[in-house]
């Protein structure tokens, strides 16, 4: 298609979000039926530090602005799906919801399995640390099984199916019409939902080498050392979404593929229209470089 930038973005409350090069769109339908389109500039750190652009290093940006983003994104969706009834968060609700988000995803993924590895200590470095992510895989499938249940978060599976569908008509080069859409996968290789199963996976690989240290150094090694598992992380689903068709990264991409399974579900027409009009808001003005920002995963 000539574009190589890899559009993405995330379901939100009864819309989607998407991200282009130098702005975002989030699309909502509000409950009479309207689509509201809300464009924003995307500012990134990146911007002014090119050092944070480099491979490795740009995984841990991603992951802390696309968080800020994609809670801004909810709040406003959630607001306008609501018809206005509800007060949007102020900077300060903002952050703290932002740091509580941040504090119990580590409390939940990271300390928690560690602690229970602790278990395991009587066998060998090698099985403890398999069984750590065991455990932080497993903690996550139930995390997300459970949210499944709730309605309205059924509701924002189907608007993740949705942006997958419209990206992949997207990158097949296809017109963005809802018949288009329809035909294709509700699953992506570039998908948040595979990006933390590469994360948890990376995870086991890179403390294997910290051997079994005593509970509390272990619980503060596995934090200090998030930054580097984002940026290894990150590079692997650019990989994975660079090379998806080759036999190799199909099979390493495959449990991601899998796990989308739970997080996605297949999206209706109106559910469809509303992607295609998020993405359709990103394209039109972004011929131009100049202010260019990292490649985003996809929902």
């Amino acid at each position: 298609m000539g574009d190589k930038f890899q559009y993405g973005g995330q379901a939100v409350i009864e819309g989607v979000m998407m991200r282009g090069r130098q702005k975002l769109a989030i699309a909502v339908r509000k409950p009479d039926d309207e689509i509201i389109i809300e464009e924003r500039p995307i500012t990134s750190i990146t911007q002014k530090i090119p050092f944070l652009k480099l491979p490795f290093v740009r995984g841990t940006v991603m992951l802390f602005e696309a968080l800020i983003i994609g809670v801004q994104a909810l709040a406003f969706s959630a607001n306008e799906a609501a018809e206005g009834e509800e007060e949007e968060l102020s900077s300060l609700e903002m952050a703290v919801s932002i740091s509580i988000a941040v504090v119990l995803g580590v409390l939940l993924f990271v300390v928690a399995p560690t602690a229970i590895a602790r278990l395991l200590y009587g066998f060998s470095t090698v099985f403890v640390n398999i069984g750590e992510g065991i455990f932080r895989i497993g903690i996550f499938i139930l995390y997300v099984v459970a949210i499944s249940r709730i309605k309205d978060i059924q509701r924002v599976y189907q608007y993740h199916g949705a942006e997958h569908k419209v990206i992949n008509a997207f990158e097949a080069g296809e017109e963005l019409t809802v018949e288009n859409a329809r035909r294709h996968s509700p699953l992506h290789p570039r998908c948040g939902t595979s990006f933390l199963l590469i994360v948890m996976v990376i995870m086991i690989l890179i403390f294997g080498f910290l051997g079994k240290p005593e509970l509390l150094v272990r619980i503060v090694s596995r934090i200090v050392l998030l930054p580097v598992v984002a940026g290894v992380s990150y590079e692997v689903l650019k990989l994975s979404g660079k090379y998806c068709h080759t036999w190799l990264m199909k099979i390493i991409i495959a449990p991601g593929m899998w796990l989308q399974k739970l997080t996605t579900r297949e999206a209706d027409d109106s559910q469809l229209e509303v992607a295609i009009r998020a993405l359709s808001a990103v394209l039109p003005a972004e011929n131009s470089k100049a202010q260019e920002t990292p490649d985003v995963s996809v929902g």
